[in-house]
């Protein structure tokens, strides 16, 4: 099941025309984002990691994202989205994340980079999982995921997996994502990859094209995640 977030004003994947630059030939666009390294992960089967639950009654209080292109730190709200921070946090400890690509940037009416799927298609979950419940959602206004957001992707009510999405500039969305967490310090970061842009395949031709919607041109690899 593909785990997706979609936008009011941006209606999925972007389709790419031959007036839109190839990525490799627009030399005057950056393709890479200064101190980030390169990436040695791969798309994998996501592991088997044992799933809780009841709420854990002693949940950290942050979370750090450890990439190649540096930190970001989390606050999680533990009190507003206790069941999603026990299960997250529950990947996290069982190194689920580590060594995973962030699969997905959008630049366009939609503004979140995507992480979390270890197959890095969009589409992978934890093995034997089979959704839960969405909790701490937002009014149906405009700007409901602010800046610094950290929220589920799903398929639908009830699908939350492991996949999930850091809003680095105001955003509206439908009111289906539960919010489980605040970006403390690495939106910075965020902002560069937007900079750089997305791509996306084209299938006529099989090259690259700049997109508002598609895979980050700077790749980001989860290389750990921490709890405190």
């Amino acid at each position: 099941m593909r785990k997706k977030i979609v936008a009011l004003t941006v209606g999925g994947l972007i389709l790419l025309t031959s007036s839109v630059a190839p990525v490799a030939n627009a030399a005057a666009r950056p393709t890479s984002v200064p101190g980030c390294t390169a990436i040695t992960s791969k798309g994998h089967t996501p592991m088997k990691v044992k799933e809780p639950m009841a709420i854990n009654k002693y949940l950290p209080k942050t979370m750090t994202i450890v990439t190649n292109c540096g930190s970001i730190s989390i606050s999680l709200l533990t009190k507003l989205a206790p069941l999603t921070v026990t299960k997250i946090t529950a990947l996290a400890r069982a190194n689920y994340f580590n060594a995973s690509i962030c699969h997905r940037l959008t630049t366009e009416g939609l503004f979140v980079l995507q992480c979390g799927d270890p197959t890095a298609t969009g589409s992978g979950s934890p093995t034997g999982w089979k959704g839960y419940k969405d909790e701490n959602l937002p009014a149906d206004k405009a700007a409901n995921y602010p800046a610094g957001t950290v929220a589920m992707a799903n398929s639908g009510p009830g699908t939350n997996g492991s996949q999930f999405f850091l809003v680095y500039k105001d955003t509206q969305l439908p009111p289906s994502y539960t919010i489980w967490g605040k970006i403390t310090s690495g939106i910075d970061l965020l902002v560069k990859l937007s900079d750089v842009g997305s791509y996306s395949i084209n299938q006529s031709d099989g090259k690259a094209y700049y997109a508002g919607d598609g895979h980050p041109i700077q790749s980001v690899e989860i290389k750990t995640v921490t709890l405190r």
